[in-house]
């Protein structure tokens, strides 16, 4: 295997090591893997729960306290004490990370999304490590231990976000068995799934464990959401040694979830899919860019916008010498915006517009040639 993008989702109960505070000596273990990666020039996300446990210590409140309101609280107060600690354990290794708080919101609105990705996007090419959690003070899904559960969810849709080729989701257990090995001594792992069918989903159970609130059932849920992206998924146990680093080689841990589909496939299949607002059209130069060198579209290259759209619509895009469609993506700019940069160098885009979203007008993540 040779991953290069990789998000790593850190439950609680692997943080607090199943106690009843954010255990510093786990984390330093596994930040140490993760800073190992980062400078052998992997792109690393991580994806943290933690803020409600450390919040809870901070203010010496039992796990009585269940009201949304009161784990709100526990929330604001944990988030900053854990990024704390996600800084100062970077910090000996001298790697920037970057806090991201998101919600369901976020990744559900159109605009939000492309933002969110160009954050995150522009983060790596920075070599920066964004550090996400959800926004548990205003996101009041997820403290009801509704559907993101734990931040699973929200780990599988942030590895569709910026197009990761391997999620780990990182617990207390080993991974997927045939019964639960809690109660049933001839439980066997399962290495590897090719496909999330209903006899997989029916091994996964309902019920969450000690002070997370994702369970075995939300991480099956993130896992086939994660690989109809195109993104392989793992569930290991986050105490195994070196555990991240290994998975990082291809080494098998835990139980595998093969991808439905490669995330070239998903990912054109997608924008393929969907309905296209407007036409740019691009010189040569810019034409020779996009089909034979990966570049993103620059609003230098554009000689003419048609049809009306706004940023974080589809449009097609045309190469103006032959009139050929050769690529479609996700425009940062509206029609009205583009028909005031076209031919311009990116860094005028403030200086006519006023504000900028970034210096290219369809993003090559967002692109797919034609």
């Amino acid at each position: 295997m040779n991953y290069q993008r990789i998000v790593v989702k850190l439950g609680t109960n692997l943080l607090t090591a199943g106690s009843d505070r954010l255990n510093l000596e786990t984390m330093a273990s596994l930040v140490g893997q993760i800073a190992r990666l980062h400078k052998e020039g992997l792109a690393i996300i991580i994806v943290t729960s933690g803020a409600i446990a450390a919040g809870r210590h901070r203010l010496g409140i039992t796990e009585g306290h269940k009201e949304i309101t009161s784990r709100q609280v526990l929330a604001a107060v944990g988030q900053s004490r854990l990024m704390d600690a996600y800084d100062q354990l970077f910090g000996w290794h001298e790697i920037t990370i970057a806090q991201t708080l998101l919600t369901r919101a976020d990744l559900s609105d159109r605009l939000r999304y492309l933002n969110a990705r160009n954050t995150l996007t522009a983060l790596l090419e920075l070599r920066v490590i964004p550090i996400i959690n959800e926004n548990d003070v205003v996101a009041v899904e997820e403290i009801q231990e509704t559907i993101f559960g734990d931040n699973d969810n929200l780990s599988a849709m942030v590895a569709n976000l910026v197009d990761a080729d391997l999620l780990m989701l990182l617990t207390d257990t080993a991974g997927l068995y045939t019964a639960d090995p809690h109660h049933d001594s001839n439980a066997k792992l399962i290495e590897r799934v090719d496909k999330i069918d209903a006899s997989i989903e029916s091994l996964a159970g309902g019920s969450s464990s000690g002070r997370g609130t994702g369970g075995m059932a939300t991480k099956i849920e993130a896992a086939k959401l994660a690989t109809a992206s195109g993104v392989a998924v793992v569930i290991a146990n986050g105490r195994e040694h070196d555990v991240i680093a290994r998975l990082a080689k291809g080494e098998a841990i835990g139980t595998f979830f093969q991808p439905v589909a490669s995330r070239l496939e998903s990912r054109k299949r997608w924008l393929l899919s969907q309905l296209s607002k407007g036409k740019i059209y691009v010189d040569v130069g810019a034409a020779t860019a996009l089909r034979k060198q990966n570049k993103s579209l620059l609003p230098a290259g554009v000689t003419k916008v048609s049809g009306e759209f706004e940023r974080g619509d589809v449009v097609n895009i045309f190469d103006s010498k032959t009139g050929e469609k050769i690529a479609c993506g996700v425009s940062n700019y509206s029609s009205s915006d583009i028909a005031v940069i076209k031919g311009a160098r990116s860094d005028r885009i403030t200086e006519l517009l006023g504000c900028e979203y970034g210096a290219e007008l369809v993003h090559r993540d967002n692109l797919v040639a034609l």
